[in-house]
C-alpha cells in the first residue's frame, strides 16, 4: 500500500498542495504568489530556499502578525502554512539512495583489510521466507506435543509481516514494543498478542513511555539476571517473536489466565530445540533448494577477494554438515579450498570472551580428534575455540581484519570494544528500506513533515485562542504524517531504524558496533577493493548545514542517516 493510498483512506491533505480553504493575510492575494528579496511580494517574510533541500526552510524567528485581531492572527498563520507547503524542494533521482551501497557508521579503508571474516547464516548464506515458516510450525507442534497446548494454536500460521527485528519484549507483562535510542517507547508500537494496546494503558501501565536502564535487556540482549526485556536481534528470531504473540494472543482470546513469564520460557525452549535437536537443520539438508536462496553473489564476492590477495576465514555457530550442503550450493564442491581456517559450532558470543575453550579438530563427518591445536591450518576443520588462542595462532590482530556478520551482538559487539577488529553488519531489511524512502510518495511526506515541524517551531509563540486552536491543527496533522511513514515500513512497527524521529534502539547499537553496513555481502561488488568509506559529516542538532553533498549536490540534514555511493 502506498503512501498516497493511505492518505486518502485517512483523509489527509495532499503533502505538496496548499491548503487552499483559508483566508490570505490581510492586503496579500494568494493568487500572485510573487517574492520579493525579503518575502513576499505583499509584504509578508517568507522562506528562505536553499537550493536542492530536501526540507522546507521556514525564518529564523517568528513572523508578527499584521493585526491583533484573532481573524488577521489566524489568517496568517495559514498563509505561512501555504507558502511553507508551497516552497518545498523534492530531490530527483540523482540523489536516491542506492539499495545495494554500503554505508560507514566509522570510517573504513579496504587498501588496509588483509583478511576478512564471515559468519555463515544471513552472511554467506541467505535463506528464503520458507524458512521462517518451518521453525515457526516446528516450534508450535513441539509447544503442542510435548508441552500440551492447546491444539487449537494450529490456527495460527506464521505472519512474516508482523514483527520486525529490534523489537523487545516484556517478559513480566508478555509486551512487545519498539523502543528508541533513548530508552523510550514508540506509542502505537506495544502490542500484546496480536492487538494494539491503548496509548494512555501503556503509559498507565508503565508510569509514561520510558524504560529504565535496570528493566533493559543485557548487553547481549537477553533478559537474564534480572533484566525485564529481552531484545529480538537476531533474523532467526523472528517465529519466537512470532510464536509468542500467537501463544498470548489466544490466551487472551479464550480469557484463559496463563503466567506470561512462563509463556516465554517454553517457547525460548521449544524454538531452541529446533536448532539444538537437528529439525531445522535436516529439513534444510533434505529440500536445500526451498530452503536457501541463489539470489546473493556471495561465490564472486569470495572469489573477488581471493584474486586480490586477501586471507579469508570463517567462525560460524553451525555444525559442518550444514554449512558444507549450504556452502556447496551456493559456491561449489571446492569452497573450502577458498577460507585458510574454518570453525564450526564456535558457540558466539562466548567464543570471544571465554579463554578456557581449546579448539578441537573434526572431519567432514563430524568425528572429533583428541589432538592438542598448536597451529590452525588451511584445509582442516575445527569446532569450538575462542578468540583469544585465534589471535595467538593467526596473528591476525587489529584494524587490519574486517569480520562481517548479521547478528550485532553476537557477532560483531566483542569485536570491536575488545579486539580492534574492523566490522561489517548484514542488514538484509536495509534493502527493501531504502526502495521505500526512494518513493516520491515517502519523499513528499518526509519533506513536508519535516516543513511543519519547522514551522511549528517557529510560531509556537503565538498564545492568542484562535492562534492555539490553528497550531492544535497542525499538530494533528503532524501526528498523521508521523503515523504514515510508519505504516509504509510495517504497518505494526515501522521501519527498524527509526521510531517517528528518533533512532530506534536498533539503529543505536548498530551505529556502535558495525564500521559498515549493507544489505549483503553482494554489495561488496559495487566497490573496489581500495574504496574508502567515509562516514557522511551529518549536522548535529546545534550545527548548521554548511556543506553539500558533492554525490548528489544536497545539502544533508540531520534527519539524513547516511549515504550510498551512486552508481
Amino acid at each position: 500500500m502506498t503512501l498516497r493510498t493511505l492518505a486518502a483512506r485517512r483523509g489527509i491533505r495532499e503533502v505538496f498542495l496548499p491548503r487552499a480553504d483559508t483566508p490570505a493575510p490581510l492586503g496579500c492575494s494568494r493568487a500572485h504568489g510573487r517574492w520579493t528579496g525579503s518575502g513576499l511580494a505583499c509584504g509578508a517574510p517568507c522562506p528562505q530556499r536553499l537550493p536542492g533541500r530536501r526540507t522546507a526552510a521556514v525564518p529564523e524567528q517568528p513572523w508578527a502578525p499584521y493585526s491583533d485581531s484573532a481573524a488577521h492572527s489566524r489568517s496568517y498563520l495559514w498563509s505561512l502554512y501555504n507558502e511553507t507547503k508551497k516552497d518545498l524542494s523534492f530531490p530527483g533521482r540523482s540523489n536516491y539512495l542506492n539499495p545495494d551501497g554500503i554505508f560507514a557508521n566509522n570510517e573504513v579503508c579496504l587498501s588496509d583489510i588483509e583478511i576478512y571474516g564471515f559468519d555463515y547464516d544471513y552472511t554467506l548464506a541467505f535463506y528464503s521466507s520458507n524458512l521462517h515458516t518451518l521453525i515457526f510450525n516446528a516450534a508450535r507442534e513441539i509447544l503442542i506435543e510435548q508441552h500440551k497446548y492447546p491444539e487449537d494454536l494450529r490456527s495460527y500460521d506464521y505472519n512474516p509481516n508482523f514483527v520486525i527485528r529490534g523489537l523487545h519484549y516484556d517478559v513480566q507483562k508478555g509486551i512487545v514494543m519498539k523502543i528508541d535510542a533513548f530508552h523510550y517507547m514508540q506509542l502505537g508500537t506495544v502490542y500484546r498478542g496480536l492487538r494494539p494496546i491503548p496509548d494512555e494503558q501503556v503509559i498507565e501501565m508503565y508510569e509514561g513511555t520510558h524504560v529504565p536502564l535496570e528493566h533493559m535487556s543485557d548487553f547481549y540482549g537477553k533478559s537474564s539476571h534480572g533484566f525485564a526485556m529481552k531484545q529480538f536481534m537476531d533474523i532467526f528470531s523472528l517465529p519466537e517473536l512470532t510464536l509468542l504473540s500467537c501463544v498470548n494472543d489466544y490466551f487472551i482470546k479464550q480469557n484463559i489466565d496463563f503466567e506470561p513469564v512462563y509463556v516465554y520460557k517454553d517457547v525460548k525452549e521449544v524454538i531452541r530445540d529446533v536448532h539444538v535437536k537437528g529439525i531445522l537443520y535436516q529439513a534444510v539438508e533434505q529440500d536445500i533448494e526451498k530452503y536457501i536462496s541463489h539470489e546473493e553473489k556471495t561465490g564472486a564476492v569470495l572469489g573477488r577477494l581471493i584474486n586480490s590477495g586477501k586471507k579469508l576465514f570463517l567462525i560460524t555457530n553451525s555444525p559442518f554438515s550444514f554449512v558444507d550442503k549450504g556452502m556447496q550450493y551456493i559456491v561449489g564442491k571446492d569452497w573450502r579450498d577458498l577460507f585458510d581456517i574454518i570453525i564450526v559450532q564456535a558457540e558466539k558470543p562466548a567464543f570471544f570472551n571465554d579463554k578456557r575453550r581449546p579448539f578441537r579438530r573434526a572431519n567432514p563427518k563430524d568425528k572429533l580428534h583428541w589432538d592438542k591445536i598448536s597451529k590452525l591450518e588451511k584445509g582442516q576443520i575445527y569446532k569450538q575455540g575462542n578468540l583469544y588462542e585465534f589471535l595467538k595462532l593467526t596473528g591476525w590482530i587489529g584494524s587490519k581484519v574486517l569480520y562481517f556478520g548479521d547478528h550485532i551482538y553476537s557477532d560483531l559487539a566483542d569485536l570491536t570494544l575488545k579486539h580492534g577488529w574492523r566490522t561489517g553488519a548484514i542488514v538484509p531489511e536495509l534493502r527493501s528500506e531504502i526502495k521505500t524512502m526512494n518513493t516520491e510518495e515517502y519523499s513528499q511526506v518526509v519533506v513536508w513533515l519535516q516543513g511543519l515541524t519547522a514551522l511549528l517551531e517557529r510560531v509556537q509563540v503565538y498564545e492568542d485562542a484562535e492562534s492555539r486552536m490553528v497550531l492544535q491543527e497542525w499538530i494533528g496533522e503532524r501526528n498523521q504524517l508521523r503515523e504514515l511513514t510508519k505504516t509504509i515500513f510495517n504497518p505494526q512497527f515501522g521501519s527498524i531504524f527509526r521510531t517517528h524521529h528518533n533512532p530506534t534502539y536498533f539503529s543505536r547499537r548498530l551505529s556502535r558496533f558495525a564500521d559498515i553496513y549493507m544489505a549483503s555481502l553482494s554489495c561488496i561488488l559495487n566497490y573496489n577493493l581500495h574504496n574508502t568509506f567515509y562516514p557522511r559529516r551529518t549536522p548535529l542538532q546545534h550545527e548548521a548545514a554548511l556543506w553539500t553533498d558533492l554525490c548528489g549536490n544536497v545539502p544533508r540534514s540531520p534527519e539524513v542517516e547516511g549515504m550510498a555511493q551512486i552508481k
